[in-house]
């Protein structure tokens, strides 16, 4: 397989995962690395390219943006430009050795949050009720991370919400492909900037990621929600522990 034709069904696939479930980049972000980019370039290039589908997928979700209780979307939109752009520049100031060694821990808590993120929020909410205050500060943390790597984050964004009591998934849905879709505004411009993207790949998965975010918002619906979560944790998985051997054969190696 050509790497154009791999980095194509990746950001695909990846476009329509982000638009039901999230976890997109455990797709694209490997991809990336298995064809050759070092990988810093690799995540700047598939936070780019992903990019369009976020707002793709949000356009299709137009119908069902809500306001949460006490705090609007638009209120956690700056949050999130701002968050996006700090982890951003946490990222250009990471050594490329440094974020090799942290690669497969970012993965490992991607991996756990997408796995068991949502049951924690219903569990927690069970216990504790966060109020707007809270869930600014928690939506910038989030943002930060979704700016440094972003695996997961959309998941990690609903979970929290849930804390605050909401539980119209449709509406969660819809603010968290704008959000991350807003983070990752600010990100895109610094890695642009900074010359960290791979432009040859990373315009080739942007117009599939685009597509495939469309046509996993408008399909997503139809699919058994727990049927699709088991299959992408089953591939998290496996790109986590191909990354943590990765990382053991390179330090045998050294």
């Amino acid at each position: 397989m050509s790497s154009d034709l791999l980095l194509a069904i990746a950001s695909f696939l990846a476009g329509a995962m982000n638009a039901v479930a999230g976890g997109g980049s455990f797709i694209t972000f490997p991809a990336l690395v298995l064809t050759g980019v070092p990988s810093i370039a690799a995540n700047a290039s598939s936070t780019v390219a992903l990019f369009p589908g976020s707002f793709a997928s949000a356009w299709a979700y137009r119908d069902d943006f809500r306001s949460f209780e006490g705090v609007s979307v638009r209120a956690l939109l700056p949050v999130s430009l701002v968050g996006g752009l700090t982890g951003a520049m946490l990222l250009l100031l990471t050594p490329q050795a440094t974020f090799d060694s942290v690669i497969p821990w970012l993965l490992l808590f991607g991996t756990l949050a997408f796995a068991f993120g949502r049951k924690a929020g219903e569990k927690l909410r069970k216990v504790i009720r966060i109020g707007p205050a809270l869930l600014l500060g928690g939506q910038f943390l989030l943002a930060v991370y979704g700016g440094y790597f972003g695996g997961a984050v959309g998941l990690m964004m609903m979970a929290v919400w849930s804390l605050f009591g909401v539980s119209d998934i449709q509406a969660m849905n819809a603010a968290k492909t704008l959000l991350v879709g807003a983070t990752n505004t600010v990100a895109v411009a610094c890695f642009i900037v900074a010359g960290e993207v791979w432009w040859a790949q990373t315009l080739v998965m942007a117009l599939t990621a685009v597509a495939g975010g469309y046509v996993g918002a408008r399909v997503g619906r139809r699919i058994a929600p727990a049927r699709l979560r088991l299959g992408i944790t089953a591939f998290n998985v496996a790109m986590t522990a191909a990354f943590f051997l990765r990382h053991c054969h390179d330090k045998v190696a050294r």
